[in-house]
């Protein structure tokens, strides 16, 4: 059994969504000042790094990631690779090979390479989902979806693509480097922390190959 781990360090050096705040690591008590204990102080948003998007992140009523169901969020996933895509529109979906009743899907793209940047710089010119593309997903039953940027979707398609899949209950993991995955079937184990009515949380997601 092989476990790659698919999540993204959390560091003050790493990119964050333009607009938000950056990581902020600081001190409560430290062994080096004579404490007794080291205790940090992590602030950052919840869409930091490897996470997932609940429904509320774009619908009032929508639900938190407290009520995400963690049936989706661990079993069979497949990696499939967009390496020369631009975007991932319904056009280049199709084309992809995406097996027929996938119900997890993680798409690596360029993107991966970008997490190598220290520190990290945030683009918008990453590869995402377009709304046809994200209905493409939708009509095919596809119950989570992953790419390897701070956002599922495509710069110039966040909000329609967001809620197009929100919408249809499918759950979102952004964040995610796929840089040291081929393509294939993996399990994936994506935890998210379980905030109370939270828009998104951090996770930690890894891929499992093989028995």
């Amino acid at each position: 059994m092989l476990i790659h781990d698919i999540s993204i360090p959390i560091s003050e050096s790493m990119a964050v969504w333009r607009g938000q705040p950056a990581v902020a690591v600081t001190y409560v008590r430290r062994l080096a000042d004579g404490d007794h204990a080291t205790v940090s102080h992590l602030a950052m948003t919840v869409h930091t790094g490897t996470h997932v998007d609940a429904p509320s992140h774009h619908y009032v009523d929508g639900p938190g990631v407290d009520g995400l169901d963690l049936t989706t969020l661990v079993g069979p996933a497949d990696v499939i690779h967009a390496m020369s895509a631009p975007a991932l529109t319904g056009d280049v979906l199709s084309g992809l090979g995406i097996p027929n009743g996938a119900e997890r899907v993680l798409f690596r793209t360029r993107n991966s390479a970008l997490w190598s940047r220290s520190p990290g710089e945030f683009t918008t010119n990453y590869v995402g989902l377009t709304d046809d593309g994200a209905r493409w997903l939708v009509d095919r039953g596809v119950e989570l979806v992953g790419v390897d940027y701070l956002s599922v979707a495509a710069w110039d398609h966040l909000v329609p693509a967001h809620r197009i899949l929100l919408g249809a209950g499918v759950i979102l993991l952004e964040g995610i480097d796929l840089s040291g995955a081929a393509p294939g079937a993996y399990q994936l184990v994506c935890l998210p922390l379980k905030m109370a009515g939270g828009d998104g949380a951090p996770a930690r997601a890894i891929l499992i190959e093989g028995d």
